[in-house]
């Protein structure tokens, strides 16, 4: 049977499986102030793909001036905020639109859709619970996001398109630390610092639920070693976030400390700015680089590690094989997570720092390639001999993969010292974390969508529409980000409104204007994967329990599941890739399939 046969036959409704003993509640209550998992689940997906296009906007404004500098915006430049600048971007405007592109794409896109979307929806399912361990902290996981996304969006129009956050997305001392370093270092900057606690304190609720649902409510005979790899990335992830966000959070407090009540955490002394009188301090910026790297870079891995895990189930479901590997698929995970905390220093090899330490993050951020070639080399064994089926998360999860491996290669060059010296804030350091975090997590995300929106909603995505969207994505991003190693290797560096002031950087304009032109691609194919996410929501064609054949334990809930999940508590006999078994006729066995042992040759 073809797994793109839709069982509607087996389609139940929402109110054929709710559990008794549950009072009817009213609307506001059961899909705002939710504390469901599943809904809050949703509640995340649709804020950060809605999310997922203010930060694109954002980036095609910063190609745009890249492209074309200091000439007039389309559409954009008609609008009233502009007509003072001549309908073109300022030197400070294109300083608040890198700083807040990356804030967008990191604190209220990647994050909260791998975390908290995913997270919410999956974890109790995949595992065999009817809910998180603490669903009122779950909900306020999502609602501590909202005041997050007011503080972005105050810091950004509060002083109009001149003063707003300009201390990029690494908020860097002593332009955050100093309220008159920058134009945007007022009270922008301010707000900025309290929106990313927001986004902190969001994610260690969801991290302490993550962990206690994890260990403590899994189904009967779910051990450690059955869980899917999607739970084994959100389970290390949240691990992850749980020892790096204190440090990041009392970093921020720091910063506010210098700007609002006059410490000097991170301000030296006798230092100039604006003509002012020289500063009394004492502080260190370099502390801020420390303390922010040793959250920033295992929040790497919190962006990727939930992806990860997510293509492997994806891979097995539509190559119908078991996953290759699948304990030192586990291994690896945790390895990966744990070499991502002693590597936080290669953010720093340009800052003056001792030749011993340099060489120590050298070789420690070197030896991450080994745990993730693991990994590699498993999902092409996943592959290998298997009856493949294209469909379009089985697209995304390719292209995941090949993006991994393009972003992994470029890494290890600025792993080395001497090399980084070079390229270190060039556009090869660009091109790397964009192939990293937005290349393999985004392909991730995507066809994680279509492949878990049937259970999400009973109904299935239009996979015509959803290869269109791959193909264009796939076209754009690589056209866009690809060219960067070019520009990163000619010395073009990161952060400056209009580079080709420099004389030996006029010939790379060409290929700024065809990056450009490739993000614009990009940027509007994602209309088609939100017109066909809202569209299916309501009028795709319904679908059964389990339209994909997969196995894991979320596949056994209706679909979609009502509140509580499961019509009985499962029980679970086996792992989750027992693809084309020799116990079974079919193709799949999935976890709750109870088979007798056969009996031994000579018995009776």
């Amino acid at each position: 049977m073809s797994i793109a046969t839709h069982d509607t036959a087996g389609a139940h409704s929402h109110d054929d499986h709710a559990h008794g003993g549950h009072p009817e509640i009213g609307f506001v209550r059961k899909y705002i102030f939710s504390t469901d998992h599943k809904v809050i689940g949703i509640q995340f997906l649709i804020t950060t793909l809605l999310m997922l296009m203010v930060g694109g906007a954002l980036a095609l404004a910063v190609r745009w001036q890249l492209a074309f500098p200091w000439q007039w915006m389309p559409i954009a430049g008609d609008l009233e905020v502009f007509k003072d600048q001549g309908g073109i971007i300022s030197p400070e405007f294109y300083t608040m639109l890198f700083t807040m592109h990356a804030t967008v794409m990191i604190f209220l896109v990647i994050i909260p859709v791998l975390a908290g979307a995913f997270g919410n929806f999956l974890i109790p399912l995949q595992i065999g619970a009817d809910d998180m361990a603490f669903p009122t902290l779950n909900m306020l996981s999502y609602w501590f996001m909202w005041p997050a996304i007011a503080l972005f969006g105050i810091s950004f129009v509060i002083g109009g398109i001149t003063a707003g956050p300009a201390a990029g997305w690494t908020s860097y001392p002593v332009l955050s630390a100093i309220a008159s370093a920058a134009p945007g270092s007022g009270a922008a900057q301010t707000f900025w610092l309290l929106a990313v606690t927001c986004v902190g304190v969001s994610s260690m609720m969801g991290s302490v639920n993550y962990m206690t649902t994890i260990i403590n409510m899994r189904a009967p005979g779910m051990t450690l070693f059955r869980m899917p790899m999607t739970i084994w990335g959100m389970f290390i992830t949240a691990i992850l976030q749980s020892f790096a966000l204190p440090v990041l959070t009392a970093a921020g407090f720091m910063v506010l400390c210098d700007r609002t009540l006059g410490t000097c955490f991170f301000v030296p002394a006798g230092l100039v700015v604006n003509n002012a009188d020289p500063t009394i301090g004492g502080g260190q910026p370099l502390l801020w680089q420390h303390l922010f790297w040793f959250y920033s870079h295992p929040a790497v891995y919190i962006m990727l590690l939930p992806a990860m895990g997510m293509v492997s189930d994806m891979l097995c479901a539509f190559a119908r094989k078991p996953l290759f590997g699948y304990k030192p698929m586990v291994y690896s995970l945790a390895a990966i997570a744990g070499l991502g905390f002693i590597v936080w220093g290669h953010h720093m090899f340009t800052s003056g720092m001792n030749p011993a330490l340099g060489m120590t993050f050298m070789v420690s951020t070197m030896m991450i390639a080994l745990p993730s070639a693991v990994k590699t080399f498993n999902w092409i064994g996943t592959l290998w001999g298997g009856n493949l089926i294209f469909t379009t998360p089985m697209l995304n999860s390719v292209a995941f993969i090949s993006m991994f491996i393009v972003g992994g290669l470029s890494g290890i060059f600025m792993a080395a010292v001497p090399v980084d010296l070079y390229i270190h804030d060039s556009y090869f350091i660009v091109a790397h974390f964009h192939y990293v975090l937005f290349g393999a997590t985004l392909f991730g995300v995507f066809g994680g969508i279509h492949f878990w929106f049937p259970k999400m909603f009973g109904r299935m995505m239009n996979d015509n529409v959803g290869k269109l969207h791959f193909v264009l994505t796939f076209i754009g991003f690589n056209g866009t980000f690809f060219t960067m190693h070019l520009l990163g290797v000619a010395g073009m560096p990161r952060r400056l409104a209009d580079p080709f002031n420099y004389p030996y950087l006029e010939h790379l304009l060409p290929l700024n204007q065809f990056m450009t032109y490739s993000a614009m691609l990009m940027g509007f194919a994602q209309f088609l994967l939100l017109g066909n996410f809202f569209y299916s929501m309501f009028w795709g064609p319904k679908c059964g329990r389990n339209p994909w054949n997969a196995n894991g334990l979320e596949w056994d809930a209706p679909s979609p599941p009502p509140h509580g999940n499961f019509d009985s508590i499962p029980i679970v006999y086996r792992g989750p890739y027992e693809y084309s078994s020799p116990l079974t006729d079919k193709d799949y066995l999935p976890q709750t399939e109870y088979i007798p042992p056969r009996p031994q040759p000579g018995t009776t």
